[in-house]
């Protein structure tokens, strides 16, 4: 008996307990699998993935605009709309990861599927010589041909690189044990470190990448980044051994669609005061797949009318899940609700951030590039890099720095809350808008008196656009990062996926209204026959009024989130 009891507790140190196991499906062994050893793995792969989607995206406009022969306002939308396919796409992941397949393989097929469409673009670029003898002798119909190839692989990215975004930082976390103290401890840290190594891959892209494309060309310039992302396949799979993974629990949609017909089924019935008088099941465990109970709130308390047990609740011996649901199904469904203000207040913000590869990059090209006194001149897609940069500052200052003398004050573990964290970067972010506008007013003002309005590079250095970059990175790491961790710690283990999908859900609706914007801009200021805010050439313009109206929009936001995250009360 002794023996067996000596064992049981070895095992409690050995395994972890929040049900995970390693690749061949038994338990996880905390000495082999999991934490920093299994992380190094799934950041590799996030870096160069990250490395493909930059060297891919923060040059497109121009190579819409050039090589596509697109108009400035065309080449802004189908760009947003395309990078907002890049964040939407996470949902279909996330539905596959939690419900079905796992996180492991939905990001090891997405991966694979990833790297074929970046080499069918690297294919598309090219063609460009062989398009007027195979296809066509018109040189406009060999135009046409190529935008449909470049779209075409461009959309098989979006579609497969949901899965990945969807589950690559919650797969990183699941490689600490909630319920082993010192790596919960880890966990905080690594969404900063994540967060750190992954922008080191945008940097790359932002720097080298769109070099090669401005001056060597956009066959290298999109066949490094296919490159990267077929290194980041091997980097993942290498990892296989050590990591840590949680059986897919079933549709978690399918669950929260059960308990609102539920409760609309029982709108009549009134909920009793005693809440342990709703139905759950019996013992520790819950009726959702290695999954643990939740605990009852008293929010959203219509929702409760599900777990009220009547009669014809039970059919044929059986509990019918589309009439009665457990107390832990209802608790998922209030977790999402309670984020949806946090989370709408997200889209703004994302689409601020979304300038960064769109109207900063054509603002800069009519900027002057050189540097210095050299010969070189530096691609207006480069300027991210500053942004880039500013992540790479910030994030250990912020862990090592900030962290440690805010704790003092407010007596946080973390410092910041996770919602003082995202509020903050919301503030800092209308600081951008208004460093873009300043300097889009000084650029238009050189352009009237010299009478620059053909000259493509007006005098004005293009490192006047660091500040709006810097800014922009420093919110970053306060706002993205936080949302990482909020979307993650704030629903239950069965919906991670989901929670990481809907965060990248804003920015994906960030991009769409930054589309809208654009839409919405040039019907209204070219309506009575107006030039327009946003031209071809952008000296007879008048962008500035576009950044002045998202940083107004910025203010509001900010304000909206305050009032929000106040309401904003987290499970109980």
């Amino acid at each position: 008996m002794y023996a067996l009891l000596e064992t049981k507790g070895e095992d409690s140190v050995l395994y972890t307990k929040d049900g995970t196991v390693d690749y061949l499906s038994s338990p996880a062994n905390k000495l082999k699998t999991g934490s920093w050893k299994a992380c190094i793995f799934i950041i590799a792969s996030a870096s160069l993935e990250r490395l493909a989607y930059f060297g891919m995206s923060s040059n497109l406009l121009l190579y819409f605009t050039g090589d596509l022969d697109q108009h400035s306002a065309t080449a802004s939308t189908n760009l947003s709309n395309w990078a907002g396919a890049c964040y939407i796409t996470p949902l279909v992941g996330a539905f596959l990861a939690d419900g079905y397949i796992g996180k492991y393989w939905t990001i090891a097929s997405s991966s694979v599927s990833y790297a074929i469409g970046m080499g069918l673009l690297t294919l598309s670029a090219s063609t460009c010589w062989l398009m007027p003898t195979i296809f066509s002798t018109n040189f406009y119909d060999a135009i046409d041909v190529k935008t449909a190839m470049c779209f075409t692989s461009l959309y098989l990215v979006a579609l497969t690189s949901g899965g990945i975004k969807a589950c690559i930082s919650a797969y990183g976390a699941d490689q600490f044990d909630d319920d082993d103290k010192t790596e919960k401890k880890s966990k905080s840290s690594f969404f900063n470190w994540y967060y750190q190594l992954m922008n080191i891959g945008t940097l790359l892209a932002r720097s080298l990448i769109v070099w090669v494309q401005d001056y060597v060309g956009w066959i290298w310039g999109f066949g490094i980044p296919a490159l990267a992302m077929a290194m980041g396949v091997v980097s993942f799979f290498s990892g296989t051994w050590f990591y840590r993974n949680h059986k897919p629990a079933g549709s978690p949609l399918t669950r929260l669609f059960q308990v609102v017909v539920a409760s609309v089924r029982k709108k009549r019935i009134n909920v009793p005061a005693d809440a342990s008088l709703l139905y759950e099941t019996d013992g520790a465990k819950s009726n959702i797949v290695r999954r643990r109970k939740l605990n009852h709130t008293r929010n959203f308390s219509f929702l409760d009318k599900a777990a009220e047990e009547t009669p014809p609740d039970h059919t044929n011996g059986s509990v019918n899940p589309w009439r009665l649901c457990t107390v832990t199904q209802i608790e998922e469904l209030k977790s999402v609700l309670r984020l949806l203000p946090i989370w709408v207040t997200g889209i703004i913000f994302s689409s601020v951030r979304a300038q960064m590869d769109n109207l900063f990059v054509l603002q800069g090209s009519f900027m002057d590039t050189q540097v210095g006194k050299t010969s070189f001149n530096i691609p207006p897609a480069s300027l991210g890099t500053f942004g880039t940069l500013s992540v790479i500052f910030w994030v250990p200052v912020y862990d090592q720095i900030i962290v440690p003398l805010v704790r003092k004050v407010t007596g946080h573990p973390n410092g910041l809350t996770q919602l003082q964290r995202i509020g903050t970067g919301h503030f800092i972010s209308i600081f951008s808008m208004l460093c873009a506008s300043i300097l889009e007013v000084a650029r238009l003002d050189i352009v009237k008196r010299h009478n620059y309005y053909e000259l493509k590079h007006v005098p004005v250095s293009i490192f006047w656009q660091v500040p709006q970059f810097l800014i922009i990175g420093c919110a970053e790491v306060f706002t993205l990062v936080g949302q990482m961790e909020f979307f993650y710690e704030q629903v239950p283990d069965s919906m991670k996926s989901l929670g990481s999908a809907l965060r990248l859900m804003t920015i994906a609706l960030g991009n769409y209204t930054s589309s809208l914007l654009v839409s919405f801009v040039i019907k209204i200021t070219t309506e009575d026959g107006g030039p327009g805010w946003i031209l071809d050439n952008l000296n007879y313009g008048q962008l500035q009024n576009f950044f002045w109206l998202l940083g107004v929009l910025s203010l509001v936001n900010f304000v909206i989130f305050v009032v929000v995250a106040k309401w904003h009360t987290g499970p109980l």
